[in-house]
């Protein structure tokens, strides 16, 4: 007898925003737990990874090649001060 009431008619919506925010919740978990996008709109941890700037793209690949160890580490250091410079 109580639920037939006047405050029967308040019960949908506040089922459906309930629903809402729960649904809100699961993607905002996803999207932190997941890396999310930084304040740039960029996915991933991309940014800033221990009070270091983001590599270039070139300064990734001649990481990765210098990783591989397809350059010793003279000619990688040589590399890495060109593209240093056309950085600035």
């Amino acid at each position: 007898m109580w639920g037939n009431g006047y405050n029967m008619a308040w019960g949908w919506p506040v089922g459906l925003l309930m629903m809402v925010a729960i649904v809100l919740l699961i993607v905002l978990a996803v999207r932190t737990f997941a890396g999310g996008t930084d304040r740039a709109g960029r996915r991933g941890n991309t940014s800033v990874v221990s009070g270091k700037s983001e590599r270039s793209p070139a300064r990734q690949i001649l990481d990765d090649r210098f990783a591989k160890g397809e350059l010793d580490a003279t000619e990688y250091r040589e590399r890495l001060k060109v593209i240093d410079e056309k950085a600035r």
